[in-house]
């Protein structure tokens, strides 16, 4: 499923607090983006449309359907398809060579890698 950057926001606050009425995302929008409550509103709806989000009464009771990892997973592999045509070893060496590697983060990227085989 995909999730745009506005639909990520309601995600996000509902990974952080869990079950949360649409007025306290809203509230919380508001103060963190600057959106007004209808624009809320409108992209809790486009989320619930699209099966990431469950709506209940009473007070708008919104809840994630979806965890946090599978749309970072999602995410993922869409950048690695688009930006590095599918190709995982480009991406980690493209990601490696912009962000730098101590030797502190490479000996635990070899234990990752070794603990995920």
């Amino acid at each position: 499923m995909k999730l745009f950057d506005s639909e990520l926001k309601i995600m996000d606050v509902l990974w952080r607090c869990g079950k949360t009425p649409a007025k306290e995302i809203a509230d919380e929008l508001g103060n963190t983006v600057g959106w007004n409550k209808n624009t809320t509103y409108t992209v809790i709806k486009k989320c619930v449309d699209k099966g990431a989000v469950l709506r209940t009464e009473p007070n708008f009771q919104c809840e994630a359907l979806i965890q946090r990892e599978e749309a970072q997973r999602e995410e993922t592999e869409e950048l690695i398809n688009k930006m590095f045509g599918g190709s995982d070893e480009l991406f980690f060496s493209s990601f490696l060579k912009t962000k730098g590697l101590s030797d502190e983060k490479a000996d635990e990227l070899l234990k990752l890698i070794e603990k995920m085989k």
